[in-house]
């Protein structure tokens, strides 16, 4: 990642903004002048200024200043539009300000005729002042931009055979080993070798809770140590970060054109001939009425001004910017435009179960526990014990027994034990009976861990059996403990539902989407699943290459249908939908088969982006409407039209209306980050 090149791009824009900035104050100062020796303005208000020899030059060579100062970045670009036979916004303006300045200067020269300098130099002053808040804007609106670069530290503290090394990020490679004090940014995504903390990583994923972080723990470059040390391997470096990899969908979306933009572009094409066309016949018509002179002019440039688009080009690209930004603070990044607008249409969200509505691996979802019948001094206290003691003695054991296996079944167990907070004892002559279990010796007893096989295995009588029948039923897997030939407990295992699923199928049933699920999993396991989360569509038993023809089955039911997955076996399904979800790629960013991709693996994140959604729509749409709506009303109002009832709309009132125009569009696109997007 290039630091040097992304500050100088920055700083260009910052630069580009300021010069807007400072001509528009320059420019507005020099018109002061103008306006105070104006006759057209004394004899409006009422007063005179003090004449002396050469103030009648003022009003010329103040306004000439002002167009060749202020004016001349439009018709620069008005040129460039030209040259490339692209005519718009630049160029229309560049019209006016060219024909208002030529009429005046020759009115200097010719009798019975009037300059209107002042108008030349009020519509140079508020087309700055436009062009200032849309540069300004814009630049705000790319701001969570620009605050992701600023994550990336320049420097980092790598650790070598003698301590360590102050380094350039650039420098780092792939397998460096660095040091990542406490209040550093951690320089390149990596894995924790030592040491532990908590890292702030709410730019990346939007969550405000710091992670904690440990031994074999991933991280991300960018993200914010909090308290203790930490020592990092170094897994991916420069534009393979994930950093990178989100600036770069963040930047793609922003500059990727949305069908809103074609429209608003298509609209300006169109504005501008209407602009030619309302201008020419204007001028005919006037001429023919009065005769050319100053009258037709002055309405000339004022339909030309009041026609020109500028507050149209800013109308979307704002809007689709800071939509862009805010998506991308709350951990949603956008790779196609399109998906973003279709989002709203929607009317089904199809979601992968395993990874996406569940945890992905398997978890202690429910046990048993019997106390035992001896007269050990050991049963002896647990029989005067509670039975959740009586569990956890169970699942201490169990813990023990499965320390050394690396099964997934092992792995939640000693989840469960450390998530309860219990003390493992030691255990020794571990031993796996292959397609049964494990048995180890704990606390001087031979202890075993295994399914129905096991039981089978040791001839022990099976226990528990309404809650392995109940287990069943909801497709879980049931594992033993048996100590002494004789089963003591039993627990249940599945594939743990998250916390946020619930709510997230709620809400989203709320606004009347239809939820269906997918899953490769058996029918007793979906329809458990389905039963616990309130879906009433789902699809079990379906191979990952045949969830695309789900999708597609329902497509084919007229329905508008967004697939949720983990972007990988979910790929086909992802293309085939309307719009494809890839959830949980915190970092893998570069899913090439979704349309949006969410970071976190929160399904309360689709609707969020729903959320986003329309609050887009409706921003695109109010931004068009006040882009568009001032010219249907003003463009008949500038030729003229209700000239016999004595309104004329002056070249300066006409830039004063379309640069109001502008004004609102740019607030009413800033507006959008007031809005709670919250599920």
């Amino acid at each position: 990642m290039d630091h040097d090149q992304d500050q100088d791009s920055a700083h260009g824009h910052k630069h580009h903004e300021m010069m807007f900035r400072r001509k528009f104050f320059i420019s507005t100062a020099l018109s002061i002048p103008v306006l105070l020796y104006s006759s057209f303005i004394q004899g409006l208000l009422n007063f005179s200024m003090p004449a002396f020899t050469g103030s009648s030059l003022i009003v010329p060579v103040f306004s000439v200043i002002v167009f060749l100062y202020g004016g001349l970045p439009f018709l620069r670009m008005g040129k460039g539009e030209l040259e490339d036979r692209k005519p718009g916004m630049m160029a229309l303006i560049s019209l006016a300000i060219f024909v208002a300045f030529t009429y005046s200067v020759a009115s200097l020269f010719l009798s019975q005729t009037s300059s209107f300098f002042w108008e030349l130099v009020t519509l140079i002053d508020v087309m700055l002042l436009g062009h200032w808040i849309e540069m300004r804007s814009v630049r705000k609106a790319s701001g969570a931009l620009e605050e992701l670069k600023k994550l990336m530290p320049d420097t980092a503290e790598r650790i070598t055979e003698s301590g360590t090394e102050e380094v350039k990020v650039s420098e780092l490679e792939e397998g460096d080993k660095v040091l990542v004090r406490p209040g550093d940014s951690i320089p390149a995504d990596g894995e924790v070798f030592e040491g532990s903390s908590s890292v702030d990583e709410s730019m990346i994923t939007g969550e405000s809770k710091p992670v904690d972080k440990s031994e074999d723990d991933e991280v991300i470059g960018g993200t914010v140590n909090k308290e203790g040390s930490l020592r990092i391997e170094i897994t991916a470096t420069g534009e393979e970060t994930a950093l990178s990899g989100i600036m770069n969908l963040v930047e793609e979306a922003q500059e990727s054109e949305s069908r809103s933009q074609k429209l608003a572009d298509k609209a300006a094409g169109w504005l501008f001939y209407i602009a030619l066309g309302s201008g020419l016949l204007t001028g005919v018509a006037w001429t023919l009425a009065v005769g050319f002179g100053l009258t037709v002019v002055e309405r000339v440039v004022t339909v030309l001004v009041i026609a020109c688009p500028h507050a149209l080009g800013l109308a979307v690209p704002l809007v689709v910017a800071i939509n862009t930004s805010m998506a991308a603070q709350n951990g949603i990044l956008v790779r196609d435009r399109i998906a973003m607008e279709e989002a709203r249409k929607l009317d089904t969200v199809v979601f992968d179960k395993t990874g996406t509505l569940t945890e992905g691996e398997q978890s202690v979802v429910d046990m048993e526990a019997e106390m035992n019948e001896d007269s050990s001094e050991e049963s002896s206290r647990r029989k005067s014990s509670q039975e959740k003691i009586s569990e956890e003695d169970a699942l201490r054991k169990m813990a023990a027994v499965e320390s050394e296996s690396e099964h997934i079944i092992a792995q939640a167990i000693r989840n469960k034990a450390e998530e309860r907070g219990l003390e493992v004892p030691e255990s020794s002559n571990f031993d796996s009976i292959s397609g049964k279990g494990v048995k180890a010796e704990v606390e001087g007893e031979e202890v075993y861990v295994g399914g129905p096989n096991m039981l089978e295995h040791l001839g022990v009588k099976e226990e528990f059996e309404e809650f392995a029948d109940e287990s069943g039923e909801k497709g879980r897997t049931v594992v033993y403990l048996v100590e002494d030939n004789e089963v003591s407990a039993a627990v249940a295992l599945a594939d743990k539902i998250r916390a946020e699923s619930r709510e997230a199928v709620e809400k989203l049933q709320s606004r009347g989407l239809e939820v269906a699920m997918l899953t490769g999993d058996s029918e007793d396991v979906a329809a458990s699943v389905a039963d616990e989360l309130g879906i009433d569509t789902y699809f079990a038993e379906v191979l990952p290459e045949d969830k695309d023809s789900k999708v597609q089955e329902l497509q084919d039911e007229g329905k508008e249908v967004a697939m949720v997955g983990d972007g990988v076996n979910d790929a086909p399904a992802l293309t085939r939908s309307d719009v494809g979800i890839a959830i949980g790629s915190g970092t893998d960013v570069a899913v090439e088969s979704a349309d949006i991709i969410l970071v976190k693996n929160d399904p309360l994140a689709v609707v969020r982006l729903l959320n986003l959604s329309d609050l887009n729509y409706s921003k695109m749409i109010q931004n068009l409407f006040w882009a568009t709506g001032y010219n249907a009303l003003a463009i008949p109002l500038a030729a003229g039209v209700a000239a016999p009832v004595g309104i004329m709309l002056s070249p300066a009132v006409g830039a004063g209306i379309m640069s109001l125009s502008t004004v609102i569009v740019a607030i009413n696109a800033q507006l959008m980050r007031r809005k709670s997007i919250e599920a």
